[in-house]
């Protein structure tokens, strides 16, 4: 008799037991009511998807001025805390696990986003090569400002008050969002960073801001419930870093020592190829961490039982497949085939492509569907 592979088997995170190492990875859907307050209908969405071991819910911003995209939740008001919380409590009623994602968007805005129409804040004021989704169009990314010296602690403390909220909220964990050129990784890489500050120049000066609020988040909530997400390699909205093996080696270092619950890692080019920048070696970095791998990217089931066979510490996230196949858990346990995503529902409306992606049980009933 075969065993189940370890993809499929339960996995101890922290002090959380998740029923698979199969996690939803974060994906903006832009489904927030006014106020950038979760609804009813998101809660219904991460429900149906509540048999991932883990899901990580959409980036968040933690201010307004993180905002860099129309209807997105944040996660700094009362009626977003009360928002998300029923979302928390839909997933846990069916037994699923979920943390939240926390965000700054840095230069990745657009004025018509920011409190008063100011311009978005960035490590440096240079505009990035993007685009943000406003008034239903994706339009290029406006210029921003360099934050003040006397602002950053100030960024910081809004981290700790999102992590407060998101536990306030019910979820149980939270990632920090230092992935895809926003703000944490604006301020990672020296061609977003051209600081003269304590923040900007070395390496170990570029990554202070990262380290700053990882610790901050982990006094709030622990080590064991804070992650991270990270893209080294990714030149999503415009980055651009000089040497992305020597910045992330250090970082892997530190995170070692802060320890958080998991790093989250997408491999090679967001959303894109996963063999983008070959020279760059994944597997030392993996060496440099002892605790829970997230891999990112381009998963197929047939890489994600590899890694999972050979990797006793290695969870595999799922993205766009996670959108259109709610029962992706089942299809990967079965092989059964995956259906399709709606791109022109991906951002904005209602349940059209949303929460109305049949399951196999559903097409077991139905098969027209």
């Amino acid at each position: 008799m075969s065993s189940t592979p370890p993809l499929f088997t339960a996995y101890s995170l922290g002090q959380l037991t998740l029923s698979n190492r199969i996690v939803m990875a974060p994906l903006t859907r832009s489904r927030a009511a006014a106020g950038f307050i979760p609804t009813k209908l998101m809660a219904d969405y991460y429900a149906q998807r509540a048999s991932a071991g883990l899901i990580i819910a959409e980036a968040s911003q933690i201010s307004q001025q993180g905002m860099g995209y129309q209807d997105t939740p944040g996660i700094y008001s009362a009626e977003q805390v009360a928002g998300w919380r029923q979302v928390t409590e839909a997933v846990h009623q069916q037994g699923g696990v979920i943390f939240l994602q926390l965000w700054h968007v840095g230069r990745v805005s657009h004025y018509k986003l920011q409190p008063g129409g100011a311009q978005p804040v960035a490590p440096s004021a240079i505009q990035a090569d993007a685009m943000t989704f406003v008034e239903g169009d994706f339009v290029p990314a406006s210029e921003p400002r360099a934050l003040e010296r006397d602002e950053i602690p100030l960024l910081v403390n809004d981290y700790r008050l999102a992590t407060e909220n998101a536990l306030a909220a019910g979820f149980d964990g939270v990632e920090l969002h230092a992935a895809n050129g926003y703000l944490v990784d604006q301020f990672l890489r020296d061609g977003s960073n051209h600081r003269t500050d304590e923040y900007g120049g070395s390496i170990e000066n570029r990554s202070r801001f990262l380290l700053e609020v990882m610790s901050a988040m982990i006094e709030v909530a622990g080590n064991h419930r804070v992650g991270i997400r990270l893209s080294p390699v990714s030149p999503a909205n415009g980055i651009s870093n000089s040497d992305n093996q020597a910045l992330f080696s250090y970082l892997f270092d530190q995170l070692e020592r802060l320890a958080p619950v998991y790093l989250h890692v997408i491999e090679g080019a967001t959303m894109s190829s996963r063999e983008f920048d070959p020279d760059f070696d994944f597997g030392q970095l993996r060496k440099r961490y002892s605790g829970t791998y997230i891999a990112n990217n381009g998963y197929t089931r047939d890489l994600a039982l590899q890694l999972t066979n050979s990797d006793s510490k290695a969870l595999v996230a799922f993205g766009r497949k996670f959108i259109s196949n709610p029962d992706l858990v089942r299809r990967l346990m079965e092989d059964a085939p995956l259906q399709s995503l709606d791109k022109h529902t991906l951002y904005g409306g209602g349940a059209k492509g949303y929460t109305d992606y049949p399951t196999l049980s559903d097409q077991d009933v139905n098969p027209s569907r």
